[in-house]
């Protein structure tokens, strides 16, 4: 499986993307839980100076900004930003 994870925003503006290939049960189902729960409303609102996310997951594709991130999305773009750094 392959997950992407590109965030943009912040105070400076600097993105920072990272991809990795993973297999396993545990990558699975954060990967589906990920998938299932969405990405935000739609709305455009973020906090200033915050992040948001483009996550795909073989190539379905869920966006989403903080502070409204999930735990399975906010622990998601971390191993991933961490692994694929």
């Amino acid at each position: 499986m392959r997950i992407r994870v590109r965030r943009t925003g912040g105070f400076a503006g600097i993105e920072r993307s990272a991809e990795v290939e993973v297999s396993g049960p545990e990558w699975e189902s954060l990967s589906s839980t990920v998938l299932a729960d969405g990405g935000d409303d739609g709305d455009g609102r973020g906090v200033p100076d915050g992040f948001s996310y483009e996550i795909t997951v073989d190539g379905r594709t869920v966006h989403c900004r903080d502070p409204r991130l999930t735990d399975a999305q906010r622990t998601l773009i971390t191993r991933v930003l961490e692994e694929g750094a």
